[in-house]
């Protein structure tokens, strides 16, 4: 039975000026408890959309269960449906007074006050609405609730993460942000991030790595999942397989030409052993008094296969350049792919970039100087001398190519440099750049395309560090649209698909035909 206690009216009237209602509160008819006995009793508070996710919601209250008057008390979690829930244990009888506290990592703001006698039933709920905070939402950090619903297939104590085009959730590497399991439904999934207005996230669920990927109920590729933050708001996704669990139809070999392998041993280097892609112009086998460049790029597993590439889409390197030389607008070249290896990170950039590792560049350019030209160069018949010869890749393969110019520039004199990581280690890159001494003999091609990143704000941050970069070389004298090429590439995305866009114009700017 419900009593009505001294201050009531009091606490009553705090939550109506707080925002807080009670929306209703419900319990099971069942077998009523002993007397002197306990029950459960489970909080159920719905809060607005805009609570910031790194809050938590306490109940805090006279009973130990709710911390016995002081904070930590009873911890709520949130739940699927945006509210949060959690439940105690408490004596039939007693007279709780508890409020909810909505804490932030430097803050605890009281949001109401209440007071409940504990009725004699069982599987107890209360329910309460809070409308607003005192404390107004920020504007700039909109949460974002994921959802994920994973099929019965998905075995027992599975970790679930996102992985997406966001910092947050890990740039692609697989396990971005892991979700906790919501505490109504076993087979749901949940996490809360926060974004700046006008970001454009692009995200896919798996069990930790790309080999456990979602896909469709029939075991098909999925397309990126798609949100623009525009608002607190709730995505939900619907995961119909996993790609470890069902059969998987190969992906078809792609490739286009006279494609060779080789095996290259990393450990002098400290580095992982890895595989070499080789595309031969297709007069090499019968012209054999020819010598040819030779381009060199990272990430090679990528370059020309659909049956290698990470995400099933390919740079279409071969067809392009065989396109190319069958119509006379570049010189017949020989193409290496560099395959990457999990420790890509740390191979491709120069230094670290806290809390991020990195700094073995440097190894890894002595594997290509030192071990990977000599064998293409004693395999094939190549020219190699540094002005025929050529470095390229996207992303943090963009940053090394550019990185390897400069420290390498005895070698490699006609760059790629695709989508380069600017931002690195503060924009290290830049300030290399500015500290040359002389100028580098350097072709160079540099692009960036302008819808690289998630929101409008990253994607201009992007635009602006390559132009910095641009502007660096310009000042030591490279000659725009002489010895250095700038494309920004209009609705470019950092993706394969992308880069396959505009290979031909770096080709041919690379390479041109004599």
């Amino acid at each position: 039975m419900k009593r009505t206690l001294p201050g009531v009216r009091v606490a009553l009237t705090l939550m109506a000026l707080l925002g807080v209602s009670l929306v209703g509160c419900s319990s099971e008819d069942v077998a009523p408890t002993p007397a002197g006995g306990s029950v459960d009793v489970q909080f159920d508070v719905a809060v607005p959309a805009s609570t910031p996710c790194s809050a938590t919601v306490e109940v805090v209250g006279n009973d130990p269960a709710l911390g016995g008057g002081k904070s930590p008390g009873l911890a709520l979690k949130r739940d699927v449906d945006g509210h949060f829930r959690g439940s105690g244990t408490f004596t039939v009888g007693k007279v709780l007074t508890y409020n909810f506290v909505l804490t932030h990592p430097s803050a605890q703001e009281p949001i109401a006050f209440h007071s409940y006698m504990v009725e004699n039933r069982r599987n107890i709920q209360r329910q309460w609405t809070v409308s607003k905070w005192s404390v107004a939402p920020d504007p700039e950090h909109l949460p974002t609730l994921f959802v994920v619903d994973v099929p019965a297939s998905t075995p027992a104590n599975s970790e679930i993460w996102l992985s997406g085009n966001q910092e947050s959730l890990g740039n692609w590497n697989g396990a971005g942000v892991q979700l906790a399991q919501s505490y109504s439904s076993e087979r749901s999934y949940v996490t809360c991030l926060e974004f700046s207005p006008g970001t454009n996230l692009e995200f896919k669920a798996t069990r930790g790595s790309w080999d456990s990927v979602e896909k469709d109920a029939q075991g098909g590729e999925i397309n990126n999942r798609f949100h623009r933050v525009d608002a607190p708001s709730t995505v939900a996704a619907q995961v119909g397989s996993w790609r470890d669990l069902v059969p998987e139809e190969p992906r078809p070999d792609t490739l286009t030409g006279n494609i060779k392998y080789h095996e290259v041993d990393g450990s002098a280097y400290g580095l992982k052993n890895r595989q070499l892609i080789v595309w031969l112009p297709s007069n090499y086998d019968t012209d054999t008094n020819a010598h040819y460049p030779v381009l060199y790029m990272h990430d090679g597993q990528n370059l020309m296969n659909v049956k290698t590439s990470a995400f099933g889409v390919e740079w279409g390197v071969d067809e392009t350049a065989q396109q190319l030389v069958e119509a006379g607008q570049i010189e017949p070249i020989i193409i290496v792919g560099i395959y990457n290896t999990v420790d890509r990170v740390l191979e491709y950039t120069q230094m670290p970039s806290p809390p991020r590792d990195g700094g073995k560049a440097d190894d890894y350019g002595r594997l290509l100087v030192e071990t990977i030209k000599p064998l293409i160069d004693s395999t094939y018949r190549t020219k190699p001398e540094p002005e025929y010869t050529g470095l390229a890749g996207s992303s943090l393969g963009g940053l090394v190519s550019m990185y390897l110019g400069l420290t390498h520039g005895d070698t490699f004199t006609r760059l790629g440099v695709i989508s380069p990581s600017v931002w690195w280690a503060s924009r290290d890159i830049v300030s290399r750049v500015n500290a040359l001494s002389d100028k580098k003999p350097l072709r160079i091609w540099l692009d960036i395309g302008t819808e690289e990143l998630g929101s409008d704000a990253d994607n201009q941050e992007t635009v602006d560090d390559t132009r910095l970069l641009r502007d660096a070389l310009i000042a030591k004298g490279w000659v725009l649209d002489g010895d250095l090429k700038y494309l920004e590439a209009e609705g470019g995305r950092h993706n394969e698909a992308s880069w396959r866009a505009r290979m031909d114009q770096i080709l041919k700017y690379l390479y041109p035909a004599h």
